[in-house]
């Protein structure tokens, strides 16, 4: 009995696991320390973005440029101007916003971002 059980819990572990997409959006901030732009991007949207429909299909990750590139973001192009917004997906650059532009801007040049994820593939 403790055999099943184990593959049982094993199964229940896993399943959920393979439900994800294989090629989940991210969104991308590059950004650097000082960045007055960066900073009001911090006070006016980061905090609840994870809560929004846009952050659940394209997860916040942010990307320091003053530290070493991640390796998994090999195919980005690295940029000087912070902050800049990097939509990728299955290891391609989708679209980039460079600046912040106000929050209303913003979302309304993420939705357009987001529209040209293939339908499906998003988180």
């Amino acid at each position: 009995m403790s055999f099943l059980r184990a593959v049982a819990q094993i199964v229940l572990i896993v399943l959920p696991c393979g439900a994800l997409p294989l090629g989940a959006a991210e969104l991308l901030m590059l950004e650097q320390p000082g960045c007055p732009w960066c900073a009001r991007f911090n006070a006016e949207i980061a905090p609840g973005y994870h809560n929004t429909e846009e952050g659940r299909r394209a997860p916040l990750r942010r990307v320091d440029i003053t530290q070493d590139w991640p390796d998994d973001l090999g195919f980005v192009a690295k940029e000087r101007f912070t902050p800049t917004f990097v939509l990728v997906e299955d290891g391609r650059e989708i679209d980039r916003l460079r600046g912040y532009p106000g929050d209303e801007f913003f979302w309304y040049l993420l939705d357009q971002m987001i529209g040209k994820l293939p339908e499906g593939r998003s988180n």
